[in-house]
């Protein structure tokens, strides 16, 4: 296994702050409520453009997966519960093993690898399902009132969660789609081939 040099994880550092930022950005119309439970094919859309630049960048196995390990902590730190970790940890190395495959340089996995690392946006989702419900809408109705947490509630029925990890999944294929096209000449510089 090669060693990782100072560049590696400086590149893991700043691409996660930008996807995670792309992300963000988008969560933002969730405070639209009607909008709340489909941000998720935008999100995972915008995320996957400077996701596809760090495939450029990753050449060694665990570098997604450190990645993946970030992006749960820093859902951790903004409050949502610890199995977000688990989560994070898993998209990336699923993702870095599909990026393994594709011996970390056919872009052609490059859509597929974007659409597998939304999976660490189930992290995110967490408190609207399974157990924690109640206490995260309680803590939304204080700060948005009991109409937006109604909308919320009608819009997120536990089948959701799933739906909502796929809309997401989606969103991130379709994103590298896009991405891959737009950046081919960048692909073409860092000897990425179909």
């Amino acid at each position: 296994m090669k060693k990782y040099e100072v560049k590696d994880l400086i590149n893991i550092g700043i691409y996660t702050a930008l996807h995670f930022l792309c992300i963000f950005i988008v969560a933002m119309i969730g405070f639209i409520p009607q909008t709340f439970a489909f941000a998720g094919i935008l999100e995972g859309f915008l995320g996957a453009i400077p996701f596809m630049i760090f495939l450029t960048k990753a050449k060694k196995f665990g570098m997604i997966t450190i990645m993946g390990v970030l992006l749960g902590l820093i859902t951790f730190l903004m409050g949502r519960p610890w199995p977000c970790l688990v989560i994070g940890l898993a998209a990336g190395l699923i993702t870095d093993l599909v990026w393994m495959k594709a011996d970390f340089k056919k872009i052609k996995y490059g859509p597929l690898c974007c659409g597998l690392m939304m999976l660490w946006l189930a992290g995110m989702g967490l408190p609207l399902f399974f157990g924690y419900r109640d206490s995260y809408l309680a803590n939304l109705e204080e700060g948005y009132g009991k109409e937006y947490v109604e909308v919320i509630r009608s819009l997120t029925p536990d089948w959701m969660f799933f739906g909502s990890i796929i809309i997401g999944v989606i969103g991130g294929f379709l994103g590298g789609l896009f991405a891959k096209r737009i950046l081919r000449k960048h692909f073409a510089k860092a000897n990425l081939v179909e």
